[in-house]
């Protein structure tokens, strides 16, 4: 098996189904490219060899033979340029598609962070309750654009690709927010991902590999 993932073994209930390796994974799921795991510990010290890997020890890292590669946006082309179903061949479809990948970890996915930090790991500090209201306003307007752009389509081109695998997997980060449940067309656009046969079958196979308890590496 040529397919290679590196995810974690263990990462807290909050992020569980939430690890970027899901995107990978989803990518090989659509287009049954058979793929193994390997698994690491998040917590201190990691192998000092995987950060010649990832140089943060982030997740995932993608092993395809003899081509070895970080970041979800980057794999996410790579295995793209495997099929057409995930990476249109037509010249503007395919510029369209990694518009749109590029959009969605750029343009979109940060301001999403910010959202959960304010809401979630900073909520009690002062700076986060200054911060929301006009921080709200601003991803709102991301959002609004983006649904805009998005209009009446099934999704991002003219067929489901790795621009779509990239933006409902950032948009699911919102998913604790009314600012999801506020724009109906991009709820709508989340949930049509989520109900597709690989996303539920890339979700429970990330989802069973996390262990009960940390385990050092």
């Amino acid at each position: 098996m040529s397919i290679e993932i590196t995810g974690f073994n263990w990462v807290p209930d909050f992020a569980r189904g939430y690890v970027r390796d899901l995107r990978p994974r989803w990518a090989c799921e659509e287009i049954g490219l058979p793929y193994a795991m390997r698994l690491l510990s998040p917590v201190p010290p990691k192998p000092a060899a995987y950060f010649d890997e990832q140089p943060w020890g982030q997740v995932p890292v993608l092993h395809d033979g003899e081509v070895q590669l970080f970041e979800s946006g980057a794999i996410l082309l790579h295995l793209g340029e495997r099929d057409e179903r995930l990476l249109p061949r037509d010249p503007q479809a395919r510029a369209t598609a990694i518009a749109w990948l590029f959009a969605a970890l750029n343009s979109v996915e940060p301001w999403l962070f910010e959202v959960a930090n304010v809401e979630i790991f900073s909520a009690k500090e002062e700076w986060a309750k200054l911060r929301k209201p006009s921080l709200f306003e601003a991803t709102g307007k991301r959002l609004d654009g983006l649904a805009n752009a998005l209009g009446d389509r099934e999704w991002l081109g003219d067929a489901f690709g790795v621009a779509d695998i990239a933006m409902v997997t950032v948009l699911r980060n919102a998913d604790h927010a009314t600012l999801m449940s506020s724009r109906p067309r991009l709820a709508d656009y989340v949930a049509r991902g989520m109900a597709r046969p690989a996303f539920q079958r890339a979700l429970a196979a990330q989802l069973a590999d996390f262990e009960p308890e940390p385990v050092a590496a």
